[in-house]
């Protein structure tokens, strides 16, 4: 062969090798790529569970100062949609508790909007042979709120701005407190009005079920018509901010509200 024609066919092949070379790698580039595209789609992601991501039953044990149990508690958070209304979020908690001769069983449901403005409060409960059943209706447009008490009488009360009840007002906090934020002083309902002051005193580990958490303590002060009561809340640092101890002082001593899931 000449040497013109074997200098051609030399750099043809060089040529050649190069595009071949290139093409290969840029195949397998896009292999790659379209490989961690599919995992990345296809790989199961962890979504945060509990309110206000999903719907959830909280179970709790109420304890005595000395540790044994007085009873227990149980919350809940259920996201609806009836007809053709907006969706809502429906709240619900129960406790039942006591000792021999005198039982203590309350039952608290409340509706509000997505936006954690309260529609309703109802509540119905029995201490000892004392019997209470009363309802709340928030009219977050005319800032009115009225309570009626069954056997009794009605009442209406100013309220601000997406006003809320203590049940929706927990909730509330958790959100807030998800997004690195401490809930301001504000007026929430539960029958009476009541004046609200939470305060964020740093991080603390607690015993849950038999394991060790971090949590984030706040003490709660209540200011009512009557009353005022302060008392410590420890929520857990996942994205729910889920409620883990509360602890309330009362004349006999320090009684707790421990999660059970």
């Amino acid at each position: 062969m000449p040497a013109g024609a074997q200098a051609n066919s030399r750099i043809h092949y060089s040529t050649m090798s190069r595009v071949f070379h290139a093409r290969a790698v840029s195949s397998y580039g896009a292999v790659l790529g379209l490989g961690l595209l599919f995992c990345a789609y296809a790989a199961p992601a962890t979504d945060p569970t509990g309110f206000p991501f999903t719907n959830e039953t909280l179970n709790y044990t109420v304890n005595w100062p000395s540790g044994l149990s007085l009873g227990e508690a149980h919350i809940s958070a259920m996201r609806t949609k009836s007809g053709e209304g907006p969706e809502q979020w429906n709240f619900d908690m129960t406790l039942d508790a006591g000792i021999p001769g005198f039982a203590v069983s309350d039952h608290y449901r409340s509706t509000a909007t997505l936006e954690l403005c309260a529609l309703t409060l109802e509540k119905q409960y029995q201490h000892g042979s004392r019997k209470i059943r009363e309802l709340t209706t928030f009219d977050q447009h005319a800032g009115v709120a009225r309570r009626e008490t069954t056997g009794g009488g009605k009442s209406d009360i100013t309220v601000s701005d997406c006003a809320k009840d203590a049940l929706t007002f927990l909730y509330y906090a958790r959100r807030e407190l998800g997004q690195g934020r401490v809930p301001p002083f504000q007026t929430v309902l539960f029958g009476a009005s009541y004046q609200v002051r939470l305060e964020y005193t740093g991080a603390q580990t607690v015993r849950v079920n038999d394991k060790k958490a971090e949590a984030d303590r706040l003490v709660a002060t209540l200011k009512g018509p009557a009353s005022e009561l302060s008392f410590e809340m420890l929520f857990a640092r996942d994205p729910a901010r889920t409620p883990l101890v509360i602890r309330v002082p009362l004349s006999l001593g320090m009684f707790s509200m421990e999660l059970a899931r």
